[in-house]
């Protein structure tokens, strides 16, 4: 190997590193293969509802597609130029639009609209910075314990979403046709396997892989319809504020609730990413920097039409697995995001792929969503006290919200807040408990 390969590699390695484009750019690649199905698919779902209504119209479904893949290669961004780590961390990582909002998103989508969804992510985007500002003084309100009771609530409460999905999609004309059902579990099977059987390139993009199996199947049994991608530009640039702005009290309540728990999940991504790709941990200013980035980030999403976004754990999977670190990648997948999201022929090609196709890819990330909950609340020793407080979260959270018909009686902003999300009760109730119950007690471990 000449010194100059060497070079190159190490390069890969470093931070500051400077790699050849020719090495850069297949590993950037592997970056956007790996997190941009996840990206686009909760403004499938909350677009999907939207028409549903009769609030948008297909071409606002593609400026949705489009505006999640803008405001995931802007937060990106943002994180890899920061300056001086007070806005953004500077660090290796993939921003992305979140499924952990999704719970809440739908239920301020069937209740209000778009534009009061839109509002309440401008405020919570403030919010997330001034959690950046005040995280040292926060942290102690969430550890593993609560995270991870918040984590396993948020995968849980997404799984009839994923269930309806492979069905058609609720109020489809076929839904739960023999038809979907089949589309959907060969895509589980295509990425199941993939996901453990193999590995490198065909591991880490098993959900694209089988999505596009999933996708020609259908497109045999009639389940795909091209007529949006026909109509679409090739190029177009998103109208600001495009679908609207209002703010309504119990929904921005909603969404900083949110945003505080998931710049404290930011965290963990950060640590993950620092400590497998370069044998340390974050500063506090990087992690003060990340979460007012993507605050920030998030506001202008909101502007822009793009849904909460958030870390993605599958990059930070690519990082702690390849150790490539070097921003120069990182910065190359940036760029094509945005690409992408100014293309509104590919925005629109995305929202063809059929609901069962989405249901049977997203039950398994849906899946891991839970299971890493529960690695998280394994973390603390699970004594009577420690049980309680994950069991009555976990109960009061999920339960209220399969049955928001019990709160009927109060004011609407109350069935919002805690009717529609679990996750916001679960946070609520384990926070509480977890600073009220005695810890100074000895317990048996149950």
């Amino acid at each position: 190997m000449s010194t100059e390969t060497k070079k190159l590699d190490n390069a890969l390695f470093d931070l500051n590193g400077k790699p050849s484009y020719k090495q850069a750019f297949p590993l950037a690649l592997q970056h956007v293969v790996a997190m941009i199905v996840g990206c686009v698919t909760p403004a499938i779902i909350i677009g999907g509802m939207a028409m549903d209504s009769g609030e948008i119209t297909a071409a606002d479904m593609t400026i949705l597609v489009q505006s999640a893949l803008l405001i995931a290669g802007i937060a990106t961004l943002m994180q890899l130029a920061s300056w001086k780590h007070r806005i953004g961390s500077g660090l290796p990582v993939i921003m992305g639009v979140s499924f952990a909002y999704l719970a809440s998103l739908q239920g301020i989508t069937e209740q209000f609209d778009l534009a009061t969804l839109f509002g309440a992510t401008l405020v919570g985007g403030v919010v997330a910075v001034l959690v950046g500002i005040f995280i040292k003084r926060l942290l102690f309100l969430f550890p593993p314990l609560v995270t991870g009771t918040v984590v396993f609530v948020i995968g849980v409460t997404l799984y009839p979403t994923a269930v309806k999905y492979m069905a058609g999609g609720a109020g489809s004309e076929n839904y739960g046709s023999w038809q979907n059902w089949v589309v959907a579990l060969i895509t589980l099977a295509v990425v199941t396997v993939l996901n453990h059987c193999t590995k490198g390139i065909t591991k880490l993009a098993s959900i694209l892989i089988g999505m596009v199996v999933g996708y020609i199947v259908a497109i045999f049994f009639g389940l795909v319809d091209f007529s949006a991608v026909a109509q679409a530009n090739w190029i177009q640039f998103t109208e600001p504020v495009h679908f609207g702005l209002k703010f309504e009290a119990s929904s921005i309540i909603t969404m900083a609730i949110l945003y505080t728990i998931n710049s404290v999940q930011a965290i963990g991504d950060f640590t993950a990413t620092t400590d497998g790709g370069m044998d340390r941990v974050p500063t506090e200013q990087e992690l003060s920097g990340g979460i007012i980035g993507n605050g920030l980030a998030s506001m202008i999403g909101a502007v822009i039409g793009g849904l909460p976004t958030a870390t993605f754990s599958q990059n930070v999977g690519i990082v702690t697995t390849t150790k490539v670190v070097a921003k120069r990648v990182f910065y190359m997948a940036s760029g094509m995001i945005i690409i992408a999201g100014l293309i509104p022929k590919f925005a629109s090609a995305l929202t063809t792929i059929p609901s069962c196709v989405l249901g049977g890819a997203t039950i398994s990330v849906f899946a891991s969503i839970t299971m890493t909950g529960i690695k998280l609340i394994a973390k603390s020793e699970l004594t009577a006290r420690n049980t309680a407080i994950v069991g009555l979260g976990v109960a009061l959270g999920v339960g209220v919200t399969l049955v928001p018909e019990t709160l009927a009686a109060f004011p609407q902003w109350v069935t919002l807040i805690f009717g529609k999300s679990a996750v916001v009760l679960a946070t609520i109730i384990t926070v509480v408990l977890n600073q009220i119950l005695p810890k100074d007690v000895e317990e048996t471990a149950v």
